[in-house]
């Protein structure tokens, strides 16, 4: 519903000003959606925050934290959710899920199914129901927006099924409860972390494997799940605390062995540079997928700068990047400008271990492939699994176990004309 006060306040302006911008970056591609978020007054569902803050596009408002300053709940910035909002073209009368409350967010799903419509939001955190139910009530939702509370690794089966099912927290697994409320014909959008990535995918029911398939993806940050679903990452700690190494799946088991890098750094170090540009407004999520899927020891390694005495070279104020372990071996990517391209960053491997040059320009050598095979193609496509699943039912490609599904990330060969804007 629309604020009476916007003329005087000034809000009008920037509730345009928001969504010219999310029209200029393609996230607003259709009038349903454009008119819910003029309909809709974010900075009512956000009072932690002034107007200007609540209105600008590309910022989440963090609503609680841990004793520690993490992040509990947030309000997802207007650039995701008007993404999420067009991916899943949700449809007057349909009935949706959302996995995670805010009240914004739900609000907006209200407008694009209208009178006819069911929204269901849940939430495992009383705190976030509370605030999420009074919102609604105070901005005339209330009766349109059912809030449940309650650990959504289970669903909420009694509104089930559901057309759209939308995921607003960092996801790990995909419980089998959510495959199963998704209507035959649904989508259900997630932010899936695999390999340390995130990626906010779409995905349909495949009706074959009883599993799903993704018909979209774009990279994007989420608040992680609590409850069931939770995940741990795998951590090595390596020179004091210096350099960390994490492992987000795990097949971190057959890369790495106990103590096999506590020496890592204390030998010759090798340096290979891929030949491989790329430029400053390039997406990179491609790029980092294809390593994460083609090296089985991939993982991230994080440097604490308070601590650092040199062990590694980062360029700039970077503490993070991508890398390898093999054994006793270590690799992590760098870059430098490049001096083929302008404005651009060509990406190299430092190297430690007995067979450092081996891995380094192993690493190096599939940044050139994902270069000359992969920079315009496609880009992966994810199917899901139930956990049991035969490797003989499913496709080549890199599988991911995790709980409750198996992840498959294959690759699909680019047309003649992907493959020559590549070249």
């Amino acid at each position: 519903m629309t604020d009476t006060t916007t003329d005087r306040t000034g809000i009008e302006g920037l509730r345009e000003s928001a969504i010219a911008e999310l029209r200029s970056a393609g996230t607003i591609v259709s009038a349903d959606v454009e008119e819910a978020f003029r309909q809709v007054s974010r900075h009512l569902f956000i009072p932690e925050v002034d107007p200007e803050s609540a209105w600008d596009p590309f910022s989440a408002v963090v609503t609680k934290r841990d004793e520690h300053g993490n992040a509990l709940s947030s309000v997802s910035d207007m650039h995701v959710q008007s993404y999420m909002l067009s991916e899943t073209r949700i449809e007057p009368g349909a009935n949706v899920l959302e996995i995670g409350s805010g009240g914004y967010n739900a609000a907006l799903i209200a407008e694009l199914v209208g009178s006819d419509g069911r929204v269901t939001t849940v939430d495992i955190d009383e705190w976030v129901t509370d605030r999420a139910s009074r919102l609604l009530d105070e901005n005339g939702y209330g009766s349109r927006v059912r809030v449940v509370l309650g650990d959504a690794e289970a669903g909420v089966p009694d509104g089930a099924p559901y057309d759209r099912i939308l995921v607003t927290v960092g996801s790990w697994d995909i419980p089998p409860a959510w495959i199963d409320q998704l209507a035959d014909d649904g989508l259900l959008l997630i932010p899936l972390r695999m390999r340390g990535l995130s990626r906010t995918i779409a995905f349909a029911k495949d009706s074959i494997t009883g599993g799903l398939v993704s018909v979209g993806a774009k990279l994007f940050g989420f608040v992680p799940m609590q409850g069931e679903g939770a995940h741990r990452a795998k951590v090595v700690v390596l020179r004091g605390g210096q350099v960390s190494l994490r492992f987000d799946d795990d097949d971190h088991d057959s890369a790495l062995s106990p103590g096999a890098l506590d020496t890592v750094f204390e030998g010759p170090w090798t340096e290979v540079w891929s030949g491989q540009p790329i430029g400053d407004t390039e997406p990179l999520d491609t790029v980092q997928m294809w390593l994460a899927t083609t090296q089985p020891g991939f993982c991230w390694l994080t440097l604490d700068r308070e601590r650092d005495s040199g062990v590694v070279e980062f360029p700039g104020n970077r503490a993070m990047a991508m890398a390898v372990v093999d054994g006793p071996n270590l690799a992590y990517l760098v870059h430098r400008t490049a001096t083929t391209v302008d404005r651009s960053a060509e990406y190299g491997v430092h190297a430690y271990g007995p067979e450092a040059a081996d891995l380094a320009e192993r690493v190096a050598e599939q940044l050139r492939t994902w270069g000359r095979e992969q920079r315009h193609g496609p880009g992966p496509r994810y199917r899901i699994y139930l956990a049991g699943t035969p490797d003989d039912l499913i496709p080549p490609g890199r599988v991911i176990n995790k709980r409750h599904v198996r992840v498959s990330i294959s690759w699909p060969t680019p047309t003649r004309a992907e493959q020559s804007d590549s070249l």
